[in-house]
């Protein structure tokens, strides 16, 4: 009778555990964003207004980011931002990181040239297995005749370390999985993947 109340308790202890640790992860995480944006401004309005307004920073940094995101989408806005880019990438030391966090997240934009083109599954790393991956370029590698061949980046530790791998076409399997279905699968691990994925053709998404 005691061990079976212990079994019960164990499996709805972590049955429970399993619903709530995301939670409290992801609240703990935006807690902690919202605490380090809002302390970023929040000292300027202490200093004007004369008293602390919890939030107020964070809401501030959110309307700034997205007049931005205004700005960045009109030809005029598109030019500032160029020319302030072009003024980051000329600091020494900070260039280095910017352009590597800069490239980083412009992988995850649709609308730009260099972000990931297709999620694929690919023959890798030896005959028989198979991995996911990213479509990211198509290159030509002349070598007394023309070989046309596809990047794709294979992440290896969640999404941020991988490896690039030259390949034919007839040895990428593209999928009608998007990006961003995409990048879920690889952060939790394939538990995300759909039991069935369809074969598609082409880069277009």
């Amino acid at each position: 009778m005691v061990e079976s109340i212990h079994i019960t308790f164990k499996r709805k202890f972590l049955a429970g555990l399993i619903v709530t640790v995301p939670a409290v992860i992801t609240i703990f995480v935006l807690a902690g964003i919202f605490r380090f944006v809002d302390g970023i401004l929040g000292p300027f309005f202490d200093f004007f207004l004369g008293e602390r307004i919890a939030g107020l920073g964070f809401i501030t940094a959110v309307v700034i980011i997205f007049l931005i995101g205004i700005v960045s989408t009109n030809v005029f806005g598109k030019r500032i931002l160029g020319l302030v880019d072009r003024i980051f990438l000329k600091i020494p030391v900070f260039k280095s990181i910017y352009n590597a966090i800069k490239q980083l997240v412009d992988a995850f934009s649709p609308d730009d040239k260099s972000s990931f083109k297709k999620f694929v599954i690919v023959e890798y790393p030896r005959q028989g297995a198979y991995a996911f991956g990213f479509l990211t370029k198509e290159c030509t590698v002349h070598s007394g005749k023309e070989t046309r061949l596809k990047a794709v980046y294979i992440p290896t530790n969640n999404l941020y370390l991988g490896e690039i791998v030259l390949l034919g076409e007839e040895s990428i399997t593209y999928t009608d999985i998007s990006i961003e279905d995409g990048i879920k699968i690889i952060l939790s691990g394939g538990i995300a993947a759909p039991s069935s994925i369809v074969a598609t053709q082409g880069e277009t998404r």
